[in-house]
């Protein structure tokens, strides 16, 4: 039987090497921690489907690397994606700093409407924090991203950050603010039927406008 739902969204998962971004994905889709979890080689890719605010959302979610040598591999798969976890490590300094660098791929080389919620992994390991939450609540405010300090051992805000993500650019599409027929805007209609009921409302009103003329 395949899965019916309202909406794909492709999402990205970034940040340093070292940060469980691929542990965070692990968790959401399996719901259950990776214990084995070497480097990304590359991509990796999860998909599972939720429940957001009354629509059923499948998200398309790519892991990519976070070593430097893989950058212009995983640059390639930002192109189009409506939705990022931007995560380092509360136990390492150097991932916050990195984090700058980022958020400027992912603006430039996916789109600049990019949804980005800022993840804070790690969070269990709150004896060798290296990185405040108030620090981190700034950096996510001054630029416009969501904040959460997430654990993908224990799975504590992993699917709340996720879902945030989800949430926020359902309600863009609600706005109008994003437009899923947009080439590259990373949201695809799931129900061809859902396209349809949006559809005769814009002829009607051209209908009109031309009776008007």
């Amino acid at each position: 039987m395949s899965e019916t739902y309202d909406f794909l969204f492709k999402f990205l998962v970034i940040g340093s090497a070292g940060t469980g971004k691929s542990c965070l994905l692990h968790q959401f889709i399996e719901n259950k921690f990776k214990q084995d979890s070497n480097h990304t080689i590359g991509v990796e890719f999860g998909s599972r489907v939720v429940n957001v605010g009354g629509k059923t959302v499948k998200l398309q979610i790519w892991d990519t690397a976070g070593q430097e040598r893989f950058r212009s591999v995983t640059r390639s798969y930002y192109r189009g994606a409506a939705g990022a976890l931007l995560v380092y490590d509360i136990t390492s300094r150097e991932t916050y700093n990195a984090l700058t660098n980022w958020l400027t791929d992912a603006r430039t080389l996916a789109s600049p409407n990019i949804v980005i919620i800022l993840c804070g992994n790690k969070k269990d390991l709150d004896a060798d924090r290296e990185v405040t939450f108030l620090e981190a609540s700034r950096f996510a405010q001054e630029n416009e991203l969501m904040f959460l300090e997430t654990s993908a051992l224990t799975g504590e805000n992993v699917e709340e950050g996720f879902l945030k993500c989800a949430r926020t650019i359902l309600n863009k599409i609600d706005s109008g603010e994003l437009d899923p027929e947009r080439m590259g805007s990373g949201i695809q209609y799931g129900d061809a039927s859902l396209r349809q009921l949006r559809q005769p409302r814009g002829t009607a009103t051209q209908n009109k406008q031309q009776c008007n003329c």
